[in-house]
C-alpha cells in the first residue's frame, strides 16, 4: 500500500478532515481541520474530493518517507519543503516515488500546515469520520514510526499550483449578532469593534485569545448566565472580559456570554493568526453575512479552475520522464495549411 511513514513529527500533529457535523447532541463538536480552507485547496491541486483527509501540522512539519508511488499537495501555513535535497513549492502539487524522503520545516507565516496524499489519507474512521478530536477522545496525534496510508488515487495529475488566499497575517473578523448579543450595552459593544486587538499566547484547536489594552468587555448580569449550546465562531467573554474566539474543537456548551459569532468564512484568518498577529472585529447584517459566506462557498467551488501549471526547471526533474512534454509531433516538410480538403 502506498502512503508515507512518518521518521519525525512535530508534537501538534493530527489527521484531519471536515470533523463530524451533527453529533452536538450526543456531546461532540464539530472539529475537523483549523482551515477548511486549506484542505479545499489540496483537493483542488490533487483534483479530489475536499472531504478526504489530510495531515495537519501546527507550527512544525516533520520528516516522511514513501513507501510508494502517490501524489502530495501542500497548503495551509507556508513551510520550508524538501524532497530528497530539491525544495517544492508551497502550495502546489507534487510526485514522490518510493523511498523518497520529504522534509518539512516550521512555518514561516501562520501556524497550521497541511500535507495531502492522492486518494487521502485512510486511517479507520470514527462515527463517520477521520478527523482526530483529542477533547473528545476520537484519535490522537501522530508520532514517528506511524504509516499515513493512501486511499485509492484515480488520478496521476501532479505540478499544479495555486494562488492561496493570504489569511496567516491576522486581519478584520467580521461578525454577526447573536443571543446574547444584547446583554452587551451598545456602548460596550461599539468599542469591541474599535479595539485593537492581538492574538495571544493561550490558544488550540479549541480557540484563540484577543487580548487588548484598556478595560475588558462585560455583560449585564453576566454572572446569571445559563450554558447554552456553543459553536465555533461565537465570541465568548471570560469573567475579566477577554474575548476568545472559539475554533472548530470548542466544547459543545457553555456559560460564558457571547457577544457576537465571526462567520466561518472568516475563521481561517483566527487559527492560522500568529501570536501578536493584529485583528481586528467588524459587525455585519444577517443578509450581508449570508451574502458574504455565499460568494466564499462559490469561491471554494472554482478552487479547480484557478489551479495553473507550476513552472519548474526541466534540468532539476527528477521525473522528468513521467511528464507529458510532447502531445504529438508533425513532419517538418508537411504544408501546415493543408486540411487534405478539396475546393
Amino acid at each position: 500500500m502506498s502512503g508515507l511513514k512518518i521518521l519525525r513529527i512535530g508534537p501538534a500533529a493530527s489527521v484531519q478532515d471536515m470533523g463530524r457535523p451533527g453529533l452536538l447532541g450526543q456531546g461532540v463538536s464539530q472539529g475537523g481541520a483549523a482551515d477548511p480552507l486549506a484542505l479545499a485547496e489540496g483537493a483542488a491541486l490533487l483534483r479530489q474530493d475536499s472531504g478526504l483527509a489530510a495531515l495537519e501540522m501546527g507550527g512544525m512539519g516533520g520528516e516522511f518517507e514513501a513507501t510508494g508511488p502517490l501524489r502530495i499537495a501542500l497548503t495551509g501555513a507556508p513551510m520550508a519543503a524538501v524532497l530528497e535535497g530539491e525544495p517544492l513549492a508551497w502550495n502546489a502539487s507534487h510526485r514522490m516515488e518510493a523511498g523518497q524522503r520529504l522534509s518539512i520545516g516550521a512555518a514561516r507565516r501562520g501556524v497550521y500546515g497541511y500535507l495531502h496524499l492522492g486518494g487521502g489519507i485512510a486511517t479507520e474512521p470514527l462515527l463517520g469520520s477521520r478527523a482526530v478530536h483529542l477533547m473528545a477522545g476520537l484519535g490522537r496525534a501522530a508520532e514517528a514510526g506511524d504509516l499515513l496510508p493512501a486511499g485509492s488515487d484515480r488520478n496521476n495529475e501532479t505540478g499544479l499550483v495555486l494562488a492561496a488566499e493570504d489569511r496567516f497575517q491576522g486581519g478584520e473578523l467580521r461578525i454577526l449578532e447573536s443571543f446574547q448579543s444584547s446583554l452587551f450595552p451598545e456602548a460596550v459593544r461599539v468599542r469591541f469593534a474599535a479595539t485593537a486587538f492581538q492574538r495571544g499566547s493561550r490558544a488550540n484547536r479549541m480557540g484563540v485569545e484577543m487580548v487588548s489594552d484598556g478595560e475588558g468587555f462585560a455583560a449585564d448580569g453576566q454572572l446569571n448566565i445559563l450554558s447554552e449550546v456553543i459553536l465555533p465562531g461565537d465570541v465568548q467573554m471570560t469573567g475579566d472580559g477577554k474575548p476568545f474566539v472559539l475554533l472548530r474543537e470548542c466544547q459543545t456548551t457553555g456559560g460564558y456570554p457571547r457577544i457576537g459569532t465571526v462567520l466561518p468564512c472568516d475563521l481561517p484568518k483566527v487559527a492560522q493568526a500568529q501570536g501578536g498577529a493584529a485583528l481586528r472585529f467588524c459587525w455585519t447584517g444577517l443578509e450581508q453575512a449570508l451574502e458574504i459566506q455565499a460568494r466564499f462557498e462559490t469561491a471554494l467551488k472554482g478552487l479547480p479552475t484557478a489551479c495553473r501549471p507550476l513552472v519548474r526547471n526541466p534540468a532539476a526533474l527528477r521525473d522528468l520522464l513521467s511528464y507529458q512534454l510532447i502531445s504529438g509531433a508533425v513532419s517538418a516538410e508537411a504544408d501546415p495549411f493543408a486540411t487534405g480538403e478539396t475546393a
